[in-house]
């Protein structure tokens, strides 16, 4: 093995994590490699590849995780009800512990003692730290845009010296992350309505149809399982509602402010898929769950919801409050039937669909 020290670096294409394989050479003398992990952004992923190992990587992987994404982070946050401020369903904050468990499995394979992201902000760089940790506390953790000490314009300028072009939005006050479950933007203008030019999934009511539709999704055991009795995977299920709600312009969400370490915020989100799945799976949940029940899974949603923001998804605590969540979902399945008209909607209908009660076998007489 070389005496050269590894790096494995969780690769996005963008310009910090493009700039950052240059500078991680240069100041840590180590050998890069790239990890570029498909979550359903909707991105030319082998081009991202390619352009890292123009810029210096010494090896580049591209991971399809829409699979493990949807099953394993998307489906239990939505059994569980988990939405920031009650509204949002976290998109990007959802994807960040995938990203730290497979970048840590990568470090492994490359037998890389240190890894390297991106995550800006300090309370975004202590997510991912802290998740790195709870994963294996022996790697040593590199936020490169938290020890430049560049600003955007320096690391543009920066980025230019070493001939990485530079990307159409480097001046755009708005900085967004997008996978299978939405997208996520982040401004620091509270006061103002948002630009429509912000907005690439969703139509603005004007130029939604005159009529409204209707979609029935179906539950079972708290899954989602068909659209409009079109049983179907759950990735082709996001997709299939991702197209009704955005034409029908569902699916913004305005989270006013939220705190990424001392920085205040403000969150805009598309989610189409996401706000309808959240909206019908909490109604199925309330007309089957009893009222002492639901009181109770209304608290478990809120503390979910936090473990999901503040990087706690390997915790305990989660692990423990599955248990109870998934206990909850036995009970639910049925069908619950939705309007859209023009950026709002509503629930029109609801079917639960109740379990059988077990059948009792008598006992043979000895």
């Amino acid at each position: 093995m070389s005496d050269v020290e590894r790096i494995v670096l969780a690769y996005s294409g963008r310009l910090d994590t493009s700039a950052a394989i240059p500078w991680l050479r240069e100041h840590h003398h180590a050998e890069v490699v790239a990890v570029t992990m498909d979550l359903g952004q909707e991105r030319e992923l082998e081009a991202v590849r390619d352009r890292a190992l123009a810029i210096g990587a010494m090896r580049a992987h591209v991971l399809d995780l829409r699979e493990a994404f949807a099953h394993d982070f998307v489906l239990p946050a939505l059994k569980a009800d988990a939405l920031f401020d009650d509204r949002s369903p976290m998109t990007a904050a959802l994807a960040r512990p995938l990203i730290a468990q497979r970048l840590v499995e990568i470090a492994a394979i490359e037998h890389a003692t240190m890894v390297a992201h991106g995550g800006s902000g300090t309370g975004r760089r202590a997510v991912f730290d802290g998740m790195i940790r709870a994963l294996n506390p022996k790697l040593k953790i590199i936020a490169p845009a938290r020890d430049w000490g560049m600003d955007r314009t320096e690391v543009a300028a920066y980025a230019r010296a070493h001939g990485i072009a530079l990307p159409a939005d480097i001046d755009s006050p708005y900085r967004s992350e997008s996978n299978l479950w939405g997208r996520s933007i982040e401004c620091s203008t509270f006061d103002d309505e948002p630009p429509e030019e912000i907005y690439t999934l969703t139509r603005p009511a004007r130029e939604c149809p005159d009529e409204p539709a209707y979609v029935e999704i179906q539950f079972e055991r708290g899954a989602p399982a068909a659209v409009n009795n079109v049983a179907m995977p759950l990735i082709e299920l996001i997709a299939a509602l991702n197209i009704i709600a955005s034409t029908h312009g569902v699916g913004r969400v305005d989270v006013v402010e939220h705190r990424v370490g001392n920085t205040r915020l403000r969150e805009i989100g598309e989610a189409p898929a996401a706000v309808l799945l959240h909206s019908a799976h909490r109604e199925l949940r309330r007309i089957t769950a009893p009222r002492e029940l639901e009181r109770f899974c209304r608290t478990v949603s809120g503390e979910y919801a936090d473990i999901i923001y503040t990087g706690l998804w390997f915790s305990p605590l989660r692990k423990a409050l599955n248990g109870f969540v998934d206990s909850v979902q036995e009970r639910l399945s049925g069908v619950v039937r939705l309007k859209l008209f023009k950026g709002a909607y509503s629930i029109v209908a609801r079917n639960a669909v109740t379990a059988p009660a077990p059948v009792m076998i008598p006992m043979a007489k000895q």
